[in-house]
């Protein structure tokens, strides 16, 4: 028998994609991603300045490889309420990834436990 298991996603963006990337993720799994209670399309979301050096083999959707790229990135936050197997989880990481402008997706995943 599986469990209810939630997870907090943490990704960074690109800040002009933010709100295109929550709103496919919301509309594609809105009974698995931002949920909270009697809530809907939660995130939290913060503004800071991201940094990365494409090496030559890398295809940057921004920047240029072999050049320190600078980027005013969001860092979302949000909840995946999953059924206890990992498969909306990883359903959740898969469409993030195909939605996502970057080459590679930085995230962050952790359980949470609750009281």
């Amino acid at each position: 028998m599986s469990t209810v298991q939630k997870y907090k996603l943490v990704f960074f963006s690109p800040a002009p994609n933010t709100r295109a990337i929550l709103d496919h993720l919301f509309r594609k799994y809105p009974q698995v991603l931002g949920k909270i209670g009697h809530y809907e399309q939660c995130a939290f979301i913060s503004r800071g300045t991201g940094q990365y050096h494409p090496t030559e083999k890398a295809q940057p959707a921004i920047g240029t490889p072999g050049q320190l790229v600078f980027i005013e990135e969001d860092r979302v936050e949000l909840i995946v309420i999953d059924q206890g197997e990992k498969v909306q989880l990883r359903n959740a990481v898969q469409e993030l990834k195909k939605v996502h402008p970057y080459e590679e997706v930085e995230y962050d995943i952790y359980r949470l436990e609750g009281l």
